[in-house]
């Protein structure tokens, strides 16, 4: 009799969106899963009805994150080695030295990256981190809780988290078949590939093809192409909202047309708040024309800075924040947690705005299933917050050279090009739709609402 129990390993609260709140478990159940979340977050996904085993007080040896960082530093040099390509220096975070114990650790990656930027070199890597996640209590409690539920796969939802090293090994030396999730469109240049399971699950052909070219060491028939449950919420219409109770819920003008500013983090994007003020002001314009618009503010789920006061306040009759519903489960950044509602608002926001503008997000497939499109400044600020950042080193990265044409995306260049580009797109949005689908069937796989059914798909055929 085939084993149908599936440990979905939640190593982060990443997985969160894509895998519990998605309708992801109710398919699995439906084709006679037996499905377990392996939870390493503080959300109890008990109160959702599913199935949990909670991790606790999981510890990666404190070794393996001084290799993975080589790893990391290790793969770029390797990169660029093969590529010819500079580009892969930006991926890297700074160095800090600002205690003895950071300073020591920076150093230490440093030298000992020279010894391992070859292809045996991160062989080696990879098996020091399995050496040392070995001695783990938490690889034992893993061993103990596999050997006692015996599942047929377990599967990992991001492939990033050290935390995740142990209990895939676990499984893998038990002989249980392992997997793991490519999370993000840009994960794979990044050098984020911590993990080594036995299957990788993809976005579309071009994921999988980076996946080959970064990681020879993996076979092609261990790729299964899939797509990403992170956009089928917005196929559920029964979510949506009527215009009028999403106003009034809202505190919105019925009458007015919105447009979405999704801010990023005050790294990613320093100078945010300088860019919804010029959105302002070119909405601002607009409105004398005869329009009525008015400007909806998402932030960054994790930024809970005052930078954008001032311009809140200045521009309090044309901007409505509306926040994101993401929960503090503790102090720590990474216990901020994504919630089923807040998918919910953010589908509700795509459908009753007229398009959405940000710094290279990927909100804009978020909006195009709701036939919406995007917009990208592409100009630095004049006086910027943080000198060392540059927009432009934003659009070098790798990802978004999976653009098949430029016109996916409104690019505003300066400030004089808002106004009127944005009239444009209100007037006319379909050639940017159109542009924009073929990006997104290059980036996951379509139809994008059937992912999760891929997924099972791929589950069964790994495990009979």
């Amino acid at each position: 009799m085939l084993n149908n129990k599936i440990f979905i390993l939640l190593p982060d609260g990443i997985g969160l969106r894509n895998f519990a709140y998605s309708s992801f478990y109710e398919i699995g159940k439906k084709q006679g899963f037996d499905i377990i979340f392996w939870n390493n977050t503080p959300f109890p996904l008990i109160d959702l009805g599913l199935q949990e085993i909670k991790i606790e007080d999981a510890k990666p040896h404190p070794v393996t994150d001084i290799y993975k960082n080589i790893k990391i530093q290790a793969e770029l040099n390797l990169n660029i080695k093969k590529t010819k390509d500079n580009v892969y220096n930006t991926y890297r975070f700074p160095f800090s030295y600002s205690t003895v114990k950071t300073a020591i650790k920076s150093i230490v990656i440093q030298v000992l990256t020279v010894f391992y930027d070859t292809e045996k070199g991160l062989q080696k890597i990879r098996k020091k981190m399995n050496h040392y996640e070995r001695k783990t209590i938490f690889y034992k409690q893993s061993l103990e809780t596999l050997q006692k539920e015996k599942p047929s796969l377990v599967f990992c939802t991001n492939q990033r988290p050290v935390l995740a090293i142990a209990p895939l090994l676990a499984a893998q030396d038990l002989g249980i078949p392992t997997a793991t999730f490519i999370f993000s469109w840009d994960n794979l240049p990044k050098a984020t590939m911590v993990v080594e399971t036995d299957y990788y699950f993809v976005w579309s052909t071009h994921m999988k093809e980076e996946l080959l070219f970064y990681y020879p060491n993996i076979k092609e028939e261990a790729i299964f192409i899939t797509g990403t449950p992170q956009f089928e919420m917005h196929f559920d219409k029964s979510t949506i909202l009527s215009r009028e109770l999403f106003c009034k819920q809202n505190k919105l003008d019925v009458n007015k047309k919105y447009i979405c500013f999704s801010g990023d983090d005050s790294v990613t994007s320093p100078d945010d708040p300088q860019y919804i003020e010029d959105l302002a002001n070119a909405v601002s314009v607009l409105n004398e024309k005869g329009w009525n618009l008015g400007i909806i503010f998402r932030r960054c789920p994790v930024d809970f800075s005052n930078r954008y006061d001032s311009v809140l306040a200045n521009y309090c009759e044309l901007i409505v924040e509306i926040h994101p519903l993401w929960k503090p489960l503790s102090n720590a950044w990474n216990a901020i947690l994504p919630t089923k509602e807040d998918g919910e608002l953010l589908s509700n926001i795509a459908e009753h705005c007229e398009l959405v503008v940000n710094i290279g997000s990927t909100t804009i497939f978020d909006f195009l299933t709701h036939k919406k499109p995007c917009g990208y400044f592409r100009y630095n600020q004049k006086i910027q917050n943080n000198k060392n950042w540059d927009i432009f080193k934003c659009y070098r990265f790798v990802h978004f050279r999976s653009m098949p044409n430029e016109a996916a995306v409104i690019w505003f260049n300066d400030t004089e090009d808002i106004t009127i580009k944005i009239e444009n797109a209100l007037r006319n949005p379909q050639t940017i739709l159109n542009h924009a689908k073929d990006w997104f069937k290059v980036i996951n796989q379509h139809p994008p609402q059937d992912s999760s059914n891929r997924i099972w798909d791929s589950i069964k055929t790994i495990i009979s």
